[in-house]
């Protein structure tokens, strides 16, 4: 049974599944969809052309399906997808992509969004992210599965996040950050092997040991970037993390690859 307060307004066409909670004030658009077993707090705004998925849990204050915050938007359909067992706190604010990518955002399943993210137009994010408080997307971001990002953080538009990877609190990143690193800085440098987010993931010694090997390689080996691929290849010819390495550094954005780690002795900001 649904149950949904008094003062919500619900658009005509929004289809809202049974066991679905939506708490007072809260406004729901047209061409909203919401799964089943998806609690939503007060005050939340979804706006046009959402599907989220069962057993999410929104918190009151969030906003979700906004136009896009760019000048070259000019109204046309766009959307939001959210899958299943997300829980987005307080403040977050989530909007619909924009033609000049794939018009659409989407959210994969079991995240975690604390209060004030911001995951900004076209950005597609995979499977139990996590995003500390403040923490900010631009547009067209890509994130992979089980990437960490500490509070306060920001991810330049275009830029590509690996999955494993650990963005640190109050760092800024512009350039694509390679699976399982953990970076960190202003702008953000690698840092090394995010080994606690790999052992946490159940990866073994052996893994993480390839792993730190490749990353090695990838920040001291040969100016050219095929040339480390191909060294890459020829010393983990069957690892499968190494080559979703490889395939990650050999695909970059239009922000380009970051390489460089801290000097001995470099601050860090």
């Amino acid at each position: 049974m649904r149950k949904i307060h008094p003062t919500a307004e619900i658009h005509p066409s929004a289809e809202i599944e049974d066991e679905v909670e939506i708490g007072p004030y809260t406004v729901i658009g047209p061409q909203v969809y919401i799964g089943q077993g998806t609690r939503i707090g007060s005050h939340v705004i979804i706006e046009k052309n959402t599907r989220i998925g069962k057993n999410n849990f929104i918190h009151h204050h969030v906003v979700i399906g906004s136009d896009p915050q760019h000048l070259a938007y000019k109204g046309e359909e766009s959307w939001v997808e959210i899958g299943d067992e997300n829980v987005i706190r307080e403040f977050v604010t989530i909007h619909r992509g924009t033609a000049l990518d794939q018009s659409l955002t989407r959210i994969g399943n079991r995240c975690l969004l604390m209060a004030y993210v911001h995951i900004a137009h076209d950005c597609f994010l995979g499977d139990e992210i996590i995003m500390a408080n403040g923490a900010t997307l631009g547009g067209h971001v890509r994130v992979g599965n089980r990437v960490v990002f500490g509070g306060l953080s920001a991810v330049h538009q275009f830029c590509r996040i690996g999955s494993y990877a650990f963005v640190s609190g109050m760092s800024g990143v512009d350039k694509d950050v390679p699976p399982f690193v953990k970076v960190f800085g202003i702008p953000a440098k690698i840092q090394g092997v995010n080994l606690i987010g790999l052992r946490r993931a159940g990866f073994g010694k052996e893994t993480i040991r390839h792993i730190s090997q490749a990353l090695g390689i990838f920040l001291d080996g040969p100016g050219r970037i095929q040339e480390t691929i191909e060294e890459l290849r020829d010393a983990f010819p069957e690892d499968p993390h190494v080559q979703e390495f490889i395939n990650f550094i050999e695909n970059p954005s239009r922000q380009g690859i970051m390489r460089r780690k801290p000097f001995e002795g470099e601050e860090a900001f």
